[in-house]
């Protein structure tokens, strides 16, 4: 895991804005959320059974998390690398596996040792940056 420094750390936003923002940025609410908390993620790389993703986690301040107007607050960002296996497995999800990718598979190495660091903070960076623009273009963040 390799934390990343932004601008976008501590500062607060309407869930629903920042949903609006994400879908065109490629990000996705991660699968681990709850009405508190949650992270977005947005895939930087896919080779094989490796994905380096950036994460954006963040808790809410207000509201619950499936409300348009819950308020959150966004923590320190980072990058992962998921390992998973690619292959045929003999059991009843062979098929999603036989497509290279099955997405209820739990990773080999949750936090894969990732090569080329400054490659992929500076992509991740970037990738935050890219939601920071889309939140102040649309003056829906407010500092902490």
């Amino acid at each position: 895991m390799l934390k990343l420094q932004t601008e976008l750390e501590g500062q607060k936003a309407s869930f629903g804005v920042v949903s609006d923002c994400i879908r065109g940025l490629g990000y996705h609410l991660g699968g681990n959320w709850d009405y508190h908390k949650g992270c977005f993620d947005h895939i930087l790389c896919r080779e094989g059974g490796e994905t380096i993703y950036v994460r954006i986690p963040f808790f809410v301040t207000e509201g619950e998390l499936d409300e348009y107007n819950a308020s959150i607050e966004f923590e320190t960002s980072y990058i992962i690398k998921h390992v998973v296996h690619v292959g045929l497995d003999s059991d009843e999800s062979s098929l999603l596996n036989a497509t290279g990718f099955n997405q209820f598979q739990a990773p080999i190495d949750p936090d894969g040792k990732i090569i080329d660091k400054n490659r992929w903070i500076h992509a991740g960076e970037v990738a935050v940056k890219e939601l920071l623009d889309c939140l102040q273009e649309h003056e829906h963040l407010k500092s902490s």
